[in-house]
């Protein structure tokens, strides 16, 4: 019986010839493997952002449709292909929070299992940052939305001054914490005139690192207000009581606790000179803006002549607008990390500092494998 001839596998499958055209078509979508740019947001006015970033990238923002159905579920669509490549999601938070963290959660998820091979998610201002710390019997959310973004497959997250720096520890990826602060001081250098007789004012005790990490890079004086009318996130009662506290109630003498002496704030007071100066508030987010008003009536009554609100995050709540408006606060001035331009058409004292550049350029750089560092040159951990 005559052997069969067995061919190496390189002369089987040399037989097979593949289509004309396959070769090119490979060799070009490897030179083509690149990154996509999305937007995760429902709304015109958040897209804003996401367009000034993709122009200076030189990109065109990725195809898809995201929408409210009739019931209020939110359904995202891809409309081009993503596999094996870098993508990153673009979501400016507005009013509705909730909406926008799904409608980021549901696009990340649609990206994973449409094969992209990174999914990293821009963010520029993150959602519960304020909620990350136990209270009472509540929750630390802000490392629940964390668990919840890795889990729908971002494996990346860029950011932008966080309210706790902490809160990168929460997250199991990388996450890139960038500043705002280089922005808003050249903000401060080139459009507030005579900005050499201002002085830089914490509003609060808890703000006097960020205000001091911006007088000494503006070599200007410090001020800080103190006294009665704050109310800070360390004063709040902890409230757990476990067991509840039971009407005599026999304890073992030798579990008997020293009890803490109650706080009493001191009269307010402002520790600094700000007489016949220009006095700049700083903080990172600027929402309920009652503190801030009462904070430059103070200023005002100490011989303060020009006030400034300097803050990363102008989510401006409610009346905002109004009691700006109303107030001895000459400006407000506010990057465009969260979407605010009815409240500029209501009150034409805020001011907007673009920080797209920053963003773009970190986007560039994770993309091409290209060092972090020079985003954060003379950065310190209290920037």
């Amino acid at each position: 019986m005559p052997r069969k001839l067995l061919l190496p596998y390189k002369s089987v499958f040399s037989r097979f010839r593949a289509p004309r055209g396959l070769h090119d078509s490979l060799a070009m979508n490897a030179a083509r493997s690149g990154y996509r740019v999305f937007s995760a947001n429902s709304t015109a006015a958040c897209t804003e952002l996401a367009k000034r970033i993709t122009e200076r990238l030189g990109a065109e923002l990725g195809k898809s449709v995201v929408y409210q159905e009739t019931n209020g579920e939110t359904r995202v669509e891809i409309k081009e292909s993503v596999r094996g490549q870098d993508v990153f999601i673009i979501q400016t938070i507005p009013r509705d929070v909730n909406t926008a963290v799904m409608e980021l959660l549901i696009m990340a998820y649609a990206l994973k299992t449409s094969c992209a091979r990174n999914i990293i998610g821009v963010i520029p201002y993150f959602p519960y940052s304020k909620q990350s710390k136990m209270r009472k019997r509540g929750s630390i959310v802000c490392k629940l939305l964390a668990s919840m973004l890795a889990k729908a497959g971002l494996t990346h997250i860029i950011t932008m001054d966080l309210h706790q720096k902490e809160i990168q520890g929460f997250f199991s990826f990388p996450v890139d914490n960038l500043r705002a602060s280089p922005f808003l001081l050249q903000y401060i250098q080139e459009e507030i005139p005579d900005y050499r007789n201002a002085v830089i004012v914490a509003k609060s005790p808890d703000a006097a690192k960020r205000a001091q990490s911006y007088a000494e890079r503006l070599r200007l004086g410090l001020a800080v207000i103190h006294g009665e009318a704050q109310c800070t996130e360390q004063d709040m009662d902890d409230g757990r009581h476990s067991p509840p506290m039971v009407k005599n109630a026999t304890v073992h003498p030798g579990l008997e606790l020293p009890l803490m002496m109650a706080k009493e704030k001191p009269p307010i007071t402002v520790v600094g000179d700000v007489g016949g100066r220009i006095a700049i508030i700083v903080d990172d987010i600027i929402d309920d803006v009652e503190s801030f008003v009462a904070a430059a009536e103070i200023l005002k009554e100490r011989g303060a002549y020009k006030i400034f609100v300097m803050a990363t995050h102008g989510l401006l709540s409610a009346d905002a607008p109004r009691l700006i408006e109303e107030s001895s606060i000459d400006e407000v001035v506010v990057t465009n990390t969260v979407p605010h331009e009815v409240q500029k058409l209501q009150c034409p004292k805020i001011k907007t500092v673009d920080i797209s550049l920053i963003l773009s350029e970190a986007i560039r750089r994770i993309h091409n494998g290209e060092s972090m560092a020079y985003l954060f040159r003379n950065i310190t951990v209290d920037d």
